[in-house]
């Protein structure tokens, strides 16, 4: 039968075959992308030298720069969103154009100081040196020190402390770090000991010593700063154990001795009963001395 058309009326569209919930295949392949899924080659990760280049190219972070090659937020992006900082990075990386020998961290250092380069960098050489120092005495065992130190004050020993310029004849009574206490002299910072000995060795010890007369009439002092003084490293004296070793001390006098232990911050020479015990602090020169061959035929 004709159909009657409506006029101002269009006719339905016909349906897809299926009803109206089927639905056929998207345009341009499977999963709607045009020829389907594509494996993705997982990109290499960036080098160092990459992400140093980039990183000093746009004044930004390493990690801001390794971001960005690995497709995450961009370097101008980190720059709008960080401005403050970004106006620090600028510089930074200004600073160490003009220094080229200057890292990251340190010219962050300069700039937070308030330092000049020079003064910066003096100041970095001083904390890693007193740094090297301490770790070096903490590598040396200080038993037999402490506990030749311990042995005098218990038997209430006299000892002879012996002072840049004078000496004492008293008996220790503690000892503190930095200091001894003497019964009659109380506390005496360790830093003016030059050497301190039994009073009976001592005696002994003192008719045939050497002395040097400019230091006699005029001690050399001692710097609060271990990394300014000629000896701080306890190390340096381990391969003489048992040697005999010339020192000058600070105020003239030349010890020429067997060198019986090293402790942290101390010498101890001669031998058992017998020992002198000088701080690191009080020396000026060391040479290990060299013994002579017997002669043929002796």
């Amino acid at each position: 039968m004709p159909r009657t058309v409506t006029p101002g009326v269009r006719p339905p569209a016909p349906r897809a075959p299926g009803g109206p919930g089927a639905s056929g295949p998207r345009p341009g392949g499977f999963g709607g992308r045009p020829g389907g899924f594509r494996p993705s080659t997982p990109r290499p990760p960036p080098t160092p030298e990459q992400i140093l280049a980039l990183a000093q190219r746009e004044h930004v972070p390493a990690r801001i720069a390794k971001g960005e090659l690995e497709g995450k937020m961009k370097c101008r992006i980190w720059r709008k969103l960080h401005a403050e900082e970004a106006k620090r990075f600028d510089q930074v990386y200004e600073l160490m154009g003009q220094t080229p020998s200057l890292s990251l961290g340190d010219a962050f250092g300069v700039l937070q100081s308030g330092m000049t380069v020079a003064e910066f960098m003096a100041r970095k050489e001083r904390t890693q040196r007193k740094a090297a120092i301490k770790q070096a005495r903490g590598e040396v065992d200080n038993a037999v020190v402490a506990e030749l130190l311990g042995g005098l004050i218990s038997g209430k020993v006299e000892v002879s402390v012996v002072l840049a310029e004078r000496s004492l004849l008293d008996t220790l009574v503690a000892e503190e770090p930095i200091a001894f206490t003497l019964e009659r002299t109380g506390r005496l910072e360790k830093l003016q000991v030059v050497l301190l000995a039994r009073r009976a060795e001592w005696d002994r010890l003192l008719p045939g010593l050497e002395r040097d007369a400019k230091l006699t009439q005029k001690p050399a002092t001692v710097a609060r700063q271990p990394d300014k003084r000629p000896y701080s490293d306890p190390r340096a004296f381990l391969d003489h154990l048992g040697q005999t070793v010339k020192l000058v001390l600070r105020n003239g006098i030349t010890l020429q001795l067997p060198l019986m232990h090293v402790g942290r911050f101390d010498l101890l020479l001669g031998e058992t009963g017998h020992e002198v015990f000088v701080p690191l602090h009080a020396l000026l020169r060391f040479e290990p001395v060299t013994q002579s061959a017997p002669a043929e035929g002796a």
